[in-house]
């Protein structure tokens, strides 16, 4: 009872993450309502514009969010499938949703600037911007051939170290960032995955 409570409790915050949207408190629900659900949560996202003015920090702090949220997905899907706890599995499947939408709006903002999406030389821009690193592409394969008994450990390690560079790009496009939507979105990820941290810790430690 109590690891469902636990589970519970972290939905919420998770789905809180989603950008310009009203979010139920209630636990996500299965098949036909779920899917609606989320369907609904993409097109209120898509409607989302970013804007015409924009600088330099703006496309940067989007174009790493992007990268860093396509390694996070991996890794939730990993997480999803290898994860035995069920608190562990119901984090993974709320992120994975949240980021999804959360994907979807980036992309659309770059695009809406004539901006790649994708980044050219991931470590580079990286170490170009304060040394900011991205998770190794070794590591989340790791994930795959870790010891069942020993993954959620691995995984709550390596994604509470992952969703904090979430924070310090956050953190960047607050302080050099000019617009609006941006920045607006650069503080909730902030306050989104600073939480997530948390709750990873507890996870750890429970």
């Amino acid at each position: 009872m109590k690891r469902r409570l636990v589970a519970l409790a972290l939905t919420a915050p998770f789905l809180l993450g989603a950008c310009g949207t009203a979010v139920s408190t209630e636990p996500v629900a299965s098949g036909k309502t779920a899917a609606t659900a989320q369907t609904q949560n993409v097109k209120t996202v898509a409607e989302i514009t970013a804007g015409s003015t924009f600088n330099d920090t703006d496309v940067m702090f989007l174009q790493m969010l992007v990268d860093n949220q396509e390694q996070g997905q991996q890794m939730v899907e990993i997480a999803i499938d290898r994860a035995q706890r069920q608190d562990v599995i119901d984090m993974a499947k709320a992120v994975e949703l949240t980021q999804n939408d959360e994907l979807g709006m980036m992309k659309n903002w770059l695009t809406e600037w004539d901006k790649p999406t994708k980044l050219d030389e991931r470590q580079s821009l990286h170490a170009d911007h304060g040394g900011l690193p991205s998770t190794g592409d070794e590591e989340i394969a790791s994930l795959k051939t870790v010891k069942k008994a020993d993954f959620e450990t691995a995984f709550l390690n390596l994604f509470l170290a992952h969703q904090h560079n979430a924070v310090e790009f956050a953190a960047l496009e607050l302080d050099k960032g000019s617009n609006e939507q941006a920045r607006a979105y650069a503080e909730r990820v902030k306050e989104s995955r600073a939480d997530q941290v948390q709750q990873m810790l507890k996870l750890l430690n429970s």
